[in-house]
Parts: structure tokens; C-alpha cells; sequence
């Protein structure tokens, strides 16, 4: 249930109590329950008003989340520190936010709020610093993980600070303006927006002070924006307070926008003043720039429009083209900031590598700077009770698909076996009618995601949660008209569940059928995570007396609705906030960026897409999930899980490297270099990534290892073939030597090659055929990237290890060769081809290594450690190197983080069993040859090319933005 106003001010002020420097470090719910009687006694009304459990559950909750560091790079040049605590003291925007922001999460999270936010505006520029200035950052956080609470954070101090015009551009649609604009009424103005006074009823930051004044020059409403009818009514001074516009990424806002600012706003000549005319390209060009106002712009999901994805000519002297023309809104965005003399621009989202592809010296003569992130990139840590990729798409996840270990449901039937057709097939056009076996009805599995729904909303309400907001998400095309196809079959299956319930007519089979998904699936689902102590607060599971009774009652508020650019429909999550808004949604792309599913438990979803920035958008299920994180189910594709893991992990790895690079104080722009090689990571638009045709990647650094195998014996026996003719080719071997260190006790066995001549790798790899689906594993991309390093006498010579299993069955793979092979279990869902989960374990990248490599890798993996809950899920500081810290290792120095000289790469083999696989494999398959390839870092630069025609770029990663 939503606490009541009595409960939040108990909770408050208990709070208050537990920051005494006097209470124990780890609070107890005995500590909690005696500053509850203390508090009581101050109002003794209050014990009728308030419930004790709910507010003892309330507060261990917040008790029990803790928040990570942030990590940030940053090119100072210019800048000078000015934020001091002295100039903190009469603040009074932020203090009234975070009173506010009090009332729902715990002074330690608000207190890692207020030094990040400190960070983020200390990175920004003195706004009385009256010479001309700009800045650009951007900041990383992860998907539905508190960004905008964040910006708004930003906000209050920026105007604090003496920040006089705050842009927000917010998103493409307008319900996502709307959704911010109601947000930035809460956290910052403190009152709603309406059209008749502009000024309506107090609300969240208005209740606590309402005497702050700050204006607002857009409105909540679906037609809020800025408009030429605001622009001919308003004009401000610079003694004024504080304005803010939230306004859509659109040309017309945009334009309107930048042509009041020069009409209105600006007061001195600017660096086109000479021009005739004040429109070029039909939009305004900056003629004059304001001096006495400094700016703030938040960019939220500053990859998605505002990029300019027009190609670039950089000539070889790093000069830009200064009459390049770029997209409309990456024009209007930058001529906005060029018509400010002190301008500050921050960037937000969760897929940054757009951003990161901007040239750093990218500028044009009417637009001045592009918007590459050059003061500096933070990457936000996230607190403990978020829930993200990690936890859904982690190698351990992997492995438990399938099971009621996972949150995640594989789903298969929308597509006949021939992949072409069904109910939705991936390959689906504007007029597709959804068919499930014959009939214009819902797939098995879609039914199976709604009865999830239904019993997750009812189990809420047992917890007393009935009256919380509860989603549903249904994101299976981008057709508008197929979706309305989609709402069609789901309003016709739900109205006559919904009826049969309400009558009690025919009612047992769907009660019958809803209790044994409870029983076979929530309940072991619960004792699992809870078991794993992956649940942080007390949590119950109702009884199934309890749960149907809540589901009469839960059935009745179901709302569905369809959210894209042509429904109606809308999200009034304020207007049912005593209630709590019940509904399934169905939509597309409106769906896919920064629109927030209050409550979202339930997701199905189909949309089939690789790149890596529109994938992870679409990914609504991440967040925050206060006592409901046990009932989330996703049901979606094997391919989607395939790459969500990919992705997961790259991402991961990416992340590492930000953090090495922050410690040795690395520039945003030598973190973009890095990103822009990266195999996995390159999958944005490729627009965005400013080339035409190829995909230019570096496997320095990188470990490459096989997952994606043949199940057919010709290709399984030639790979084979390639193995035994490799290890006739380089002659004796020795044991893999023992690694001498602290906290390792393992030995090897196997077989030991070092030192041996490139050519011998290129021969393996040519012999070799790796599996098509492997989605970076290639083999002649691999021998073209050596070829290319050799050139810069770098990994001229190779380690070799064929790594065996200890107690696996032994085979014979030459005279002198006998390993007993490895046993890696197949992942069943998928059929096209032998696949696993991982194939190295972390510890086979040491072979090789010195005593004293191997302790410079683990310090260096300890620069990178932060306690994020998110990253390191509790773990304890490591006592033994991860894998990029001993890559980095193998490449650079070991005396020092210096740059050295990666002669020498680690090619680990392995031969797996076929029978042990758990795979459609015969006595006859022969052993399944695989390997890992670790790559040592490298200054070089060098990069291969892959070539990428629209046509094939579209077939595998669908359409750019």
C-alpha cells in the first residue's frame, strides 16, 4: 500500500534519528523499531494513524540498498575549480529536492546523489564567470536507473549556482515531453503548469517551500511546447529568476526556439553579424549571442536525434570541413548553444557510443562546436536495488534458462519452424495479420505472459502493494497497424477472461490454469532468489486462497491500451495515483526510449534487432523493482537472449576500460578511440558511426573464444584436421606451467607451446572453419587482423595451450598427444548449431604469465574495482586479475602503466566432448575444436575493415533511427 503523509513524516524523522553518530553502522529492525516508539511518543495520534510493519518493512529496505561510486574522465583544459562549500550555503533548490527526494529513499542514497551531482556541476563551468565559456560532458547511466532524477538534481543546483536558462530536450514524442515536464514540476518548480495562469496547485517541492520563484516557459499538456504563440508573449531580463523550457527534439520547436533567443534574448553582435540574411537552410543562424545569461541544456537520450549522422570531412591535418551541413537537429541543437557566449551542454543515456563516434574536432561555421562530449564522460553507479542487464543476461543466467532460476521465459511459437511465417515473424510487413495455428488469436505463450500479469498484479496486492502502479508490456512490431492487429486479439482475450471471471461462469479452467503457473512457477522462483539472498528486502508469498481472491478483484481494474505515434491513448499515472494505474500496454517505438512503464512486471517482446544502443533501449524491464523484483517475468526469443548477452558482457568489459582509463586520467577523447574499435560495441547505426560502408575494429585487448559451433561431422572432422596438422607443424611441447602466486593453487594439465612464429597461427586459422552465427569469432578476420599487427612487429610470436579436463575422456590427437577432454553443456533452445555459454574459464588467461605479471594485473584490476552493487554484485575486493587487466598487462609494461611493446599473443585450445554436450550428437561426431584467443593491448591502432553494404547492414541489425 502507498504510505500514508503520517507514515512519511515518521519515516522522516526516524531517519533523522538513525543518522546519529551514536547508532550502530548496520541498522537491525530492532534499532528501527525503537526510534519508531520514540518518534510515536512525540504524537501520540500518530501509533492510530500509521501501520509499525509497514514502515519497519519501508525503512529495512532503505536500509539495506547501497549505492556504487561514480567514475569520470575529463579534459580540463581551460577550466578552472570553483565549486566550494562556501558557495553551497544558501542553496535552496537543491535542499528543498533532496527534503523531497527524502521521502522515498534513504539519506544515503541522497547523500550519493548530492556528491555525484556535486561532481557533475563542478565539471561545469563558474556561471559567474563572466568571459566567454562552453562545456561539454555527457553522462552514462543504465537503463531506467535514475537519470532524471539525476538532471533534476543538476538542475536545482545549476540554478542555485546562478545558471539563468535551463533547456531540457526531451526526447522525439510528446508524451515523453509531457512525462518530463510533470517530473521537472515535481523535482524543481514545485507547481503543475496550465495553460490559463501558467501556475497552478502546489505540488512535490512546492509543498516543502513554496516561496522559491522560478519560471517556466512550456506547460504539461500533450501541446505544451514551445510555440511561436509563447515566443511572441514572452520575454525575460537578466535580473529575472531562473527559466526553464522542456521541449521536444523537433525542428519546428527547435527552430521557433532558437529564432526567440535571437529576437529576444540575445544583446550583443555575434560571429555572423556581417550576414544579410538571418536564415541559411531556412533556419535561423546566430547573428547576435546573449552574454548576461548563462545556459544549461540537458540533452536526455542525447544519442537518439541529436547526433549528427551526415558524413564528416576531416582532412589529414585533423581540419573539419567548416561548410559541412549537418541534420536538422544537431544543426538547431548546436545553434542554440552557439547563440550563448557561457553555455554548459550535458548529455544523458544509457547507450553512449553514438555520442562517442562524434568527431572531437567536429565544427562548422554557423553552428560552431559539435556536441563530442570533450570536458568530460561520468559513468553513474547505480544503487543495489537496481536490477539491469547483469542480472537478467550474466553467464550464469545464461546457463539457467529454462529453469525457475531465471527471470527470463523462452518463447518460440509466434513463428512457424520455417521462420517465415505465423503469428509474428521477425521478417513481417505494414499489413501482416497476426495467424497463431489457423486462427486470428493469441499465441500459447502470449496468453501464458497475460495470466503471468494477472497473477503478479493480484500477489501485489496481497503484499499490500494493490494500490502501486502495475505494467505490462507488449513490444512485439513497429507496424501501427500490426499492433492495432495485436490490441485486437488481446482485448478480445482478456474481455472474455475477464467475463468468465465475473460471472463465475466457466471460471475453474482459468483459475485452474493461473494456480499452476503459481505453483510450478512463482513459488520455486521465490524460494530460489531468496535462498541466493538475491532478494534485499522482506518479502512474502501469499497463499493461493489469498492470491485468487485478489484476483476477482484485480481482473476488474486491467486497463489495455496502445501507446505509438497514432493511438489516443495515454498514461495518466498521475490521475490514478491513489489507485494505482493497472494496464497492459502494447506500442513500438514510442515504447523503445525513455518513456517510464510505472511498474513494469510483465514483458513480451519479439522486436528483433542487433544494434546495440536500440536493443538496450528497448529493454523497459530494467529499473528499480521495491518488492516486486521475484514476480518480473520476461518473455521473449532465443536470438534476443543470445544478444542481450553478447552485448551484456562487451558492454561490462567497456565499462572496466573506462575505469582503467579514469585511474591513469585519460581523456574522454582517447576513451572514444577505444570504444570505436571495439567488435561488439560498434553496433550502433551505422550512420552514427559517420562511415559509409565498413566497420573499422581492434581485437587489441580482446578475448575472443568460440561458442557458436557446427553440429554437422564434415566441418566438426576439418577443424579437427586443423588442430592435429598445427600441433605436427611447431614441434615438442611442455607442461603449462605453474603460476607461483598468492591465492592460486591450480595446475594445469595439458600442453605447452611458447614462442612460436605467427605463421603457424595464420595456417590454424585459415584450416579452421568457424560457425557463421559467431558474432565476432572469425576466422579470416582474425588472420587479417595479425597480418596487420605483424607489420608493426607486434604479435610476431604466440603461446600456444591445449588445456584438457581433469576426469574427462581422453582422445588421441597425435602420436604424442592424448587430452582428455572438456565437457560444455548446450544451450537447447538453440537448434541451428552446437552453442554454449562460455567456453574459458577466467583462470586459463594467466597461463603464461610471471609472478610479477600476474601481481601487476591484479593491481590493476583493483584500480578498476569500485563497491558498485551493480558491477561487482557484492563481491569482495579481488584477489586475483580479471581478464582485461591481464590483457592490458600482456601489452603494456609491467613495471609500471607505461606503454610497452605486445609482441606475443595466447592461443588456448580445447577439444570438447560431443557426448557429454547434451546435443543431437552420434557416437561417430568427433571432438568439437575450440578456442579461446587472448589479445594483448596495444598502442598501435591498427584496425580491420568490414565490409558492410546498406542492404546487409539492414538484414542484420534492421534500420538505422
Amino acid at each position: 500500500m502507498a504510505l500514508s503523509d503520517t507514515s512519511i513524516k515518521v519515516i522522516k524523522i526516524v531517519q533523522a534519528l538513525l543518522e546519529d553518530k551514536n547508532i550502530p553502522k548496520e541498522i537491525t529492525p530492532a534499532i528501527i523499531i525503537e526510534n519508531i516508539d520514540k518518534v510515536i511518543m512525540l504524537n501520540h495520534q500518530w501509533a492510530e494513524e500509521i501501520s509499525k510493519s509497514e514502515i519497519i518493512d519501508e525503512l529495512i529496505r532503505r536500509y539495506s540498498v547501497w549505492t556504487g561510486i561514480d567514475v569520470f574522465i575529463q579534459n580540463n583544459f581551460g577550466h578552472s575549480p570553483w565549486l566550494s562549500i562556501e558557495r553551497k550555503k544558501e542553496w535552496r533548490y537543491w535542499q528543498r529536492y533532496r527534503e523531497y527526494e527524502e521521502q522515498n529513499i534513504s539519506s544515503d542514497t541522497i547523500d550519493s546523489l548530492d556528491r555525484s551531482t556535486d561532481t557533475t556541476l563542478g565539471l561545469l563551468e563558474n556561471p559567474s564567470r563572466e568571459s566567454p565559456w562552453t562545456r561539454r560532458g555527457l553522462i552514462v547511466g543504465n537503463i531506467q536507473s535514475g537519470k532524471t532524477a539525476h538532471y533534476i538534481g543538476l538542475i536545482c543546483k545549476a540554478a542555485d549556482a546562478g545558471y539563468k536558462i535551463i533547456i531540457v530536450l526531451a526526447g522525439l514524442h510528446n508524451n515523453l515531453r509531457t512525462q518530463t515536464q510533470i517530473r521537472l514540476e515535481e523535482g524543481f518548480l514545485g507547481y503543475r503548469t496550465v495553460a490559463s495562469t501558467m501556475k497552478g496547485d502546489y505540488i512535490g517541492v512546492g509543498k516543502i517551500d513554496s516561496s522559491i520563484a522560478t519560471n517556466c516557459a512550456t506547460i504539461r499538456s500533450e501541446k505544451g511546447d514551445f510555440n511561436v504563440k509563447i515566443a511572441n508573449h514572452l520575454a525575460i531580463t537578466p535580473e529575472q529568476r531562473p527559466w526553464l523550457f522542456v521541449v521536444k527534439k523537433n525542428k519546428t520547436v527547435l527552430r521557433e526556439l532558437l529564432k526567440w533567443i535571437q529576437n529576444h534574448v540575445a544583446d550583443a553582435p555575434g560571429p555572423l553579424l556581417n550576414l544579410e540574411s538571418g536564415i541559411i537552410d531556412g533556419l535561423p543562424i546566430v547573428k547576435k549571442v546573449v552574454t548576461k545569461l548563462p545556459l544549461l541544456m540537458i540533452d536526455d537520450e542525447a544519442d537518439n536525434a541529436s547526433v549528427d549522422t551526415q558524413e564528416l570531412v576531416i582532412d589529414e591535418s585533423g581540419t573539419p570541413d567548416l561548410e559541412h551541413q549537418p541534420t536538422t537537429i544537431n544543426k538547431l541543437i548546436r545553434r542554440i548553444l552557439f547563440s550563448f557566449s557561457r553555455s554548459a551542454y550535458v548529455g544523458y543515456t544509457a547507450t553512449p557510443f553514438a555520442n562517442i563516434f562524434i568527431h572531437e574536432k567536429a565544427e562548422t561555421s554557423h553552428e560552431g562546436l559539435d556536441l563530442f562530449p570533450s570536458s568530460f564522460i561520468i559513468n553513474l553507479a547505480s544503487s543495489s536495488d537496481y536490477f539491469g542487464p547483469s542480472w537478467y543476461f550474466n553467464a550464469d543466467t545464461q546457463q539457467d534458462l529454462g529453469t525457475n532460476r531465471s527471470l527470463i521465459r523462452v518463447v518460440s511459437d509466434f513463428i512457424d519452424k520455417s521462420n517465415t511465417s505465423g503469428w509474428m515473424p521477425n521478417s513481417h510487413h505494414s499489413g501482416h495479420i497476426p495467424i497463431f495455428e489457423g486462427s486470428n488469436s493469441l499465441p500459447l505463450s502470449l496468453i501464458e505472459a497475460i495470466d503471468s500479469f494477472i497473477l503478479t498484479c493480484a500477489i501485489r496486492k496481497t503484499r499490500g502493494d494493490g494500490k502501486e502502479h502495475c505494467s505490462m508490456l507488449i513490444h512485439v512490431t513497429r507496424f501501427v497497424a500490426v499492433q492495432q492487429e495485436v490490441l485486437n486479439q488481446v482485448e478480445k482475450h482478456f474481455n472474455k477472461l475477464r467475463q468468465r471471471l465475473q460471472r463465475n461462469q466457466d471460471s475453474f479452467p482459468i483459475l485452474a490454469r493461473i494456480r499452476f503457473l503459481f505453483e510450478r512457477d512463482f513459488i520455486p522462483s521465490f524460494e530460489y532468489l531468496e535462498e541466493q539472498k538475491r532478494i534485499q528486502q522482506p518479502l512474502k508469498m501469499a497463499s493461493w486462497a489469498e492470491i485468487e481472491s485478489a484476483i476477482y478483484k484485480t481482473i476488474e481494474e486491467i486497463e489495455i491500451k496502445m501507446i505509438n505515434g497514432s493511438a489516443r491513448d495515454v498514461l495518466n499515472y498521475e490521475e490514478n495515483e491513489t489507485i494505482g494505474l493497472k494496464t497492459i500496454v502494447i506500442g513500438g517505438d514510442k515504447l523503445s526510449r525513455g518513456l517510464t512503464l510505472e511498474g513494469l512486471c510483465t514483458s513480451y517482446f519479439l522486436r528483433a534487432s542487433k544494434m546495440y544502443d536500440t536493443l538496450m533501449q528497448m529493454g523497459r524491464w530494467f529499473g528499480y523493482r521495491p518488492k516486486y523484483f521475484d514476480l518480473c517475468r520476461l518473455y521473449t526469443t532465443t536470438e534476443l537472449i543470445e544478444w542481450f548477452g553478447h552485448i551484456t558482457e562487451a558492454s561490462e568489459e567497456l565499462r572496466e576500460e573506462f575505469d582503467k582509463m579514469a585511474a591513469i586520467k585519460a581523456t574522454p577523447r582517447e576513451y572514444g578511440l577505444k570504444v570505436q574499435s571495439h567488435p561488439v560495441l560498434l553496433i550502433t547505426s551505422r550512420l552514427k558511426m559517420r562511415t559509409a560502408k565498413d566497420l573499422q575494429i581492434s581485437f587489441s585487448g580482446q578475448l575472443l573464444e568460440t561458442v557458436s559451433f557446427f553440429n554437422e561431422n564434415d566441418n566438426l572432422d576439418k577443424n579437427l584436421q586443423a588442430l592435429k596438422h598445427l600441433l605436427e607443424s611447431i614441434g615438442d611441447s611442455s607442461k603449462i606451467p605453474s603460476l607461483n602466486v598468492p591465492n592460486f593453487n591450480y595446475e594445469w594439465t595439458g600442453y605447452y607451446w611458447e614462442n612460436i612464429s605467427y605463421s603457424f597461427i595464420i595456417d590454424f586459422f585459415n584450416a579452421y572453419n568457424t560457425h557463421p552465427e559467431a558474432y565476432k569469432v572469425n576466422s579470416y578476420a582474425i588472420i587479417d587482423f595479425i597480418q596487420k599487427m605483424v607489420t608493426e612487429s607486434e604479435l610476431v610470436n604466440w603461446n600456444i595451450a591445449l588445456i584438457g579436463s581433469y576426469g574427462g575422456k581422453e582422445i588421441k590427437i597425435s602420436p604424442n598427444i592424448i587430452i582428455p577432454m572438456m565437457k560444455r553443456s548446450a544451450n537447447k533452445n538453440i537448434t541451428n548449431r552446437y552453442s554454449i555459454g562460455r567456453l574459458l574459464s577466467p583462470r586459463d588467461e594467466m597461463i603464461g604469465l610471471t609472478a610479477q605479471e600476474w601481481q601487476a594485473a591484479l593491481d590493476f584490476t583493483k584500480i578498476s574495482y569500485h563497491s558498485d552493487p551493480i558491477r561487482n554484485r557484492g563481491k569482495e575486493i579481488p584477489n586475483q586479475p580479471n581478464g582485461p587487466s591481464i590483457r592490458h598487462i600482456r601489452g603494456f609494461s609491467t613495471s609500471s602503466l607505461n606503454y610497452g611493446h605486445p609482441k606475443n599473443g595466447l592461443l588456448l585450445l580445447y577439444a570438447l566432448d560431443p557426448i557429454q554436450a547434451d546435443a543431437d550428437f552420434s557416437a561417430e561426431t568427433p571432438p568439437v575444436i575450440a578456442f579461446g584467443v587472448s589479445f594483448p593491448g596495444s598502442s598501435s591502432g591498427k584496425k580491420i575493415s568490414y565490409k558492410v553494404n546498406n542492404v546487409l547492414w539492414e538484414q542484420e541489425y534492421g534500420p538505422a533511427e
